[in-house]
């Protein structure tokens, strides 16, 4: 029997020594559930880079290998090979010389492909070896249709009459949601609503922002925490846009007045993908928010979030004290729910009991049991907090402690034997604290459960495939707080390439610093000291700020000193404030 390519994939790798087998195992485990490529899943799980893990399958098979994100394929190229063919085989033509094709593939081991493709072409195949995540956002980028020229398109033949639908008169009321319900169900609106999902998810957004302006629709992507500019389909379009949202959301579509919450999944290169949407109704027509919740790009895994190691292993102590509190504050959007989901896999065992309530449920945990706050019902935070209390919980986690009822009760569990999880939104570690008294919590509380808070925060990284290295002279260093005795300090950052959109950034990294409750500074809580003397005094004891956290990942070629400066504040900041 030939070897299939996890066979041979795991015969290379160990012999080489790039992965260790309990590794190799966890990745096949992942594979199993959450499908795609096995390379993939090993390079997403940090078990090996992706360089590594393709020069090691080219030098074991003799097959060069490709960086798709760095090459220019000639439009004839793409051409020769049909789109559904690349999609079925994921494989991609590269160049033609002659009667020779260059083909990127995934596997090269696929001699059915590799011969299908040859037949289909009349051309001798030379097989070139990358990624399938390659592979994927090449064919994103060659076969997808154009967006602008695709709604141009579908508007053109709504106008004429070809498309079977009519354009929707915006100032136009509706006594019910018959004809915006049948509109919604029209092809080309169907089509139009899925090709705006489908970019969002290709483009790694996290939001997407579908607005109405004056006499368009404008449509934002947030990637990496920045927000980005889509096409903007015609005013006449928005109604019928929005009516399919709330269609695949199941809320109510003649409703136009008032706010709407709703969720809804779709399937998208083999896995499904959650949107939470909330509809708000503004002064030119209602604007859609959605959130896109793809599990295949979640990291659950708290050693792989980029916390320093002090940090780290503040967090994992906490996490294994039997009872108290650890909060994790910043603003919206900067990680603080997805480093509590990471701590509740590092302590999940089948030996603890783990309750939570959340609005909504983003990640489902296997052995959590996992409530969904609905405050239209009364099911808050602070009801359904105690009735958790009834289940015999060990852990319990809080999405959010918004209000003195909730804290109230979730300081009185932290100090009747379980340990809480929460988030609160403050801007720093130390302002927490604050934050608690000014809520109404008992200095003498504050000191007795909490034990650890986290302030985090996001940035990008540095796109690998476009990082380039440059100097800072010793004076513009000093300004932002990186202290070199002389000389210059070598920092990077990126030019910009098809594989980032042009920005120099791909992916994020989480920074965070860590106020741990030590018996100095609950001296200073019980004293009422102000925020900036717990914040003097934890620095003393060794806290890094987030800017520090920053500023170390910026000179290690992680991220840029523009994007550190960006999201953090600096001391010589939080002294003018």
């Amino acid at each position: 029997m030939v070897p299939g390519l996890k066979e041979k994939l795991a015969k290379i790798l160990l012999e080489k020594n790039l992965i260790k087998e309990a590794d190799f195992q966890k990745a096949i485990e992942v594979h199993r559930e959450k499908g795609g490529s096995l390379g993939d899943v090993l390079v997403s799980l940090g078990f090996i880079s992706k360089s590594d893990l393709v020069i090691a399958m080219s030098e074991e098979l003799g097959i060069p290998p490709i960086n798709l994100s760095r090459y220019k394929i000639d439009p004839s190229v793409i051409k020769l090979i049909p789109k559904k063919i690349a999609r079925q085989y994921m494989i991609i033509p590269v160049s033609k010389m002659g009667d020779t094709l260059s083909i990127a593939v995934a596997d090269p081991l696929n001699i059915f492909a590799i011969d299908e493709i040859k037949a289909l072409t009349g051309f001798k195949i030379i097989p070139i070896i990358t990624t399938e995540k390659d592979i994927r956002e090449a064919i994103s980028q060659y076969y997808e249709e154009d967006a602008t020229s695709a709604i141009e398109k579908i508007v053109g033949d709504m106008k004429t009459g070809e498309g079977g639908v009519k354009l929707v008169d915006e100032t136009a009321g509706y006594d019910n949601g018959g004809e915006l319900a049948k509109i919604a169900q029209e092809a080309p609106v169907v089509k139009i609503t899925n090709m705006l999902l489908a970019d969002a998810v290709n483009a790694r957004a996290s939001d997407i922002l579908i607005e109405p302006l004056e006499n368009e629709v404008r449509v934002r992507y947030r990637v990496d925490g920045v927000l980005h500019e889509g096409n903007r389909p015609p005013k006449a379009l928005h109604n019928a846009i929005v009516s399919r949202l709330k269609v695949m959301s199941d809320l109510d579509i003649a409703e136009r007045r008032l706010p709407q919450d709703g969720r809804f999944k779709i399937k998208l290169h083999g896995r499904e993908i959650d949107f939470r949407i909330s509809v708000l109704p503004s002064s030119m027509g209602e604007k859609v928010a959605c959130r896109i919740l793809d599990k295949a790009q979640a990291t659950l895994d708290i050693k792989k979030l980029g916390f320093d190691e002090k940090s780290l292993a503040e967090i994992e102590k906490a996490a294994s004290r039997p009872h108290g509190m650890i909060l994790m504050c910043g603003p919206t959007g900067c990680g603080k729910t997805t480093t509590l989901y990471s701590i509740l896999e590092h302590v999940n065992d089948p030996e603890v009991n783990i309750v939570t309530v959340e609005d909504p449920i983003e990640y489902l945990i296997e052995g959590a049991n996992q409530v969904t706050a609905r405050p239209d019902i009364g099911l808050t935070f602070a009801s359904a907090l105690r009735s958790i209390l009834r289940q015999d919980p060990d852990i319990i986690m809080i999405g959010e402690i918004r209000d003195f009822e909730t804290v109230d009760i979730a300081i009185k569990a932290a100090l009747t034997g379980h340990l809480v999880l929460s988030t609160l939104h403050t801007t720093t570690a130390t302002g927490s604290v604050i934050r608690l008294v000014n809520m109404g919590v008992e200095p003498f509380l504050i000191t007795s459960s909490v034990i650890l808070v986290g302030a985090q925060r996001l940035v990008r990284k540095i796109c690998p495939n476009c990082k380039e290295a440059y100097e800072l002279d010793r004076e513009a260093a000093s300004k932002v707080g990186i202290q070199i005795a002389k000389g210059k300090v070598v920092l990077h950052r990126g030019k910009g390439c098809p594989s980032c959109l042009g920005s120099g950034y791909k992916g994020r990294v989480g920074l965070i610093e860590i106020l741990t409750l030590s018996p100095k500074i609950k001296e200073l809580i019980l004293a009422g000291a102000e925020e900036f003397k717990i914040r003097e005094q934890a620095r003393r004891e060794g806290m890094k700020t987030l800017r520090e956290n920053g500023l170390a990942l910026a000179i290690n070629g992680i991220t840029t000193l523009d994007e550190v400066v960006r999201v953090t504040v600096g001391e010589q900041d939080l002294d003018t404030v």
